[in-house]
């Protein structure tokens, strides 16, 4: 028992004893040149690879957020369409059958067809959408509220709400009137005339997609059947899923219990291939910059290798001394684990920073250089979102450790086969 106790009181010694000169070789380090210089290059490379990585991942966590929350937050994550007209009773039978599935977390009924907004100034082809108003998606607008308010579409008729695009692009504002066309005609003895009607725009939205800021009008149910000359309830089934990115294959699910004549629209029909392009991005720039981080860690193991070769003096008394090749060897370790956490932490510092402000920076230099950096046609948003994920910051920092422990293999083996006797005589 007394043995086991003074082995591992030697271990312990020794491990400290490695700890503290590791320790002192980085704090004296900046005091030789050569030492100095390497572990700068090594400490730049890291918090570098570190910085870029974590602003990287955030601008990419911003975009998936945006794209979930909002923007797939308005559009339906599946719609079910009739080859023929419905009554109420039977869009009731199908919204249980919908409701049954555990994938399903709500579902609200819909009017939607093609038409035309005008102003005396201006026209834009628009994709009319009458909802309920006590639907979860139309409660969502709140959060793209940019002017307006939602409530006045409850409770007055002929009230709509307009993108921010749209109404820049035919000149209204909040309280002003803009006539909506349906693609039904009115027939006159003397001519075919359009149908339309005059509305309010009672609320002005902002997405951030420029499909949906372009072109959408929301207007009531009641509304919509009036517009566009509809005896049956809804013409669709908006159904909103846990989760999105399964819609494809609840929509599969759904329709083995549906009968002929029905149809299902998932969301990536419209938005899938971008949303695909995001996560493909994300896959292809993170593994770039985990590359580039590879390449500091192979700086560290030059950076470690000269400084042993600095130091062959110290580690050839040390070893006269009585340490074995195992202290020796823990001394370099721990030389690389101090500079990985000091690069990581100065790495965490700036991409925190950086991926906090990031959306601010890009905007400041939108509007002084006259360039857009995200082009809302090709893009599903138009503006630049971070989100710092603390998961993804503990990842970045065990995997730079995981590196950096690797990198310390080579130059702690190397000092310890070192021979006391030569490197003292300057061999």
């Amino acid at each position: 028992m007394s043995s086991d106790v003074r082995i591992l009181g030697a271990e312990r010694r020794s491990v400290s004893l490695a700890r503290n000169i590791a320790m002192r070789y980085v704090r004296s380090g900046f005091s030789t040149s050569l030492v100095s210089f390497m572990s700068f290059l090594s400490i730049a490379g890291l918090s570098l690879g570190v910085a870029l990585l974590i602003l990287v991942m955030s601008v990419m966590n911003g975009f998936e957020r945006e794209v979930r929350v909002n923007v797939l937050g308005l559009i339906p994550h599946l719609t079910l369409t009739a080859d023929k007209p419905l009554s109420a009773e039977e869009w009731q039978a199908l919204d249980e059958v919908v409701r049954k599935n555990n994938s399903v977390i709500a579902t609200s009924p819909v009017i939607s067809s093609v038409g035309v907004a005008a102003t005396a100034t201006a026209s834009r082809a628009i994709l009319i959408n009458g909802v309920d108003t006590d639907s979860a998606p139309f409660r969502r607008l709140e959060n793209s509220l940019i002017s307006g308010s939602l409530p006045t579409l409850e409770d007055s008729r002929w009230q709509l709400v307009l993108g921010a695009t749209l109404a820049r692009n035919l000149g209204v504002g909040v309280g002003d009137e803009v006539n909506l066309y349906s693609p039904k005609l009115s027939p006159n003895p003397l001519a075919t005339l359009p149908t339309f009607r005059r509305f309010r725009v009672a609320a002005i939205t902002r997405v951030g997609s420029e499909e949906l800021d372009a072109k959408l009008a929301t207007i009531s149910l009641a509304d919509a059947r009036a517009l566009l000359r509809v005896r049956e309830p809804q013409s669709a089934l908006r159904i909103e899923t846990h989760d999105v990115l399964n819609a494809d294959n609840v929509a599969q699910t759904l329709l083995k219990d549906l009968d002929a004549g029905l149809y299902l629209e998932s969301w990536t029909v419209s938005l899938g291939a971008i949303y695909r392009n995001i996560e493909f991005s994300r896959g292809i720039v993170g593994l770039m910059l985990w590359l580039l981080i590879a390449i500091a860690a192979f700086n560290l193991v030059v950076s470690l290798v000269m400084i042993v070769r600095d130091k062959r003096n110290d580690i050839a008394i040390l070893m006269t001394l009585g340490a074995d090749r195992r202290t020796v060897s823990s001394i370099f370790f721990w030389q690389g684990l101090a500079i990985a956490l000091v690069g990581i932490c100065i790495g965490s510092i700036i991409g925190v920073v950086a991926a906090y402000w990031v959306g601010d920076i890009a905007a400041l230099f939108e509007r002084v250089s006259g360039v857009s950096l995200l082009n809302p046609e090709i893009y599903p948003i138009d503006f630049l979102p971070s989100q710092i994920l603390i998961s993804d910051l503990v990842r970045v920092a065990l995997g730079v450790l995981a590196l950096a422990l690797l990198a310390s293999i080579y130059p702690a083996r190397q000092a310890a086969g070192l021979r006391p006797a030569s490197a003292l005589r300057g061999d």
